[in-house]
């Protein structure tokens, strides 16, 4: 087990996630945090340091 809380979002997952949307790449927005897809734009939120990727849940900006 990593020694990483679980609400931390591990942004190596940046490397593999794509908007499910437009399959391009996310960006990590800490403040907030959500991962933007630039391309739909769209926001998708991360709960307890996991990233909510389903379409109907996204958040249009």
């Amino acid at each position: 087990m990593s020694n990483v809380p679980a609400e931390i979002f591990d942004t190596k997952l940046l490397e593999i996630l794509v908007c499910p949307m437009t399959r391009t790449p996310l960006v990590y927005d800490e403040a907030a945090q959500e991962l933007i897809s630039e391309a739909a734009g769209v926001a998708y939120a991360i709960k307890q340091g996991v990233p909510v990727m389903l379409i109907e849940e996204a958040r249009k900006l």
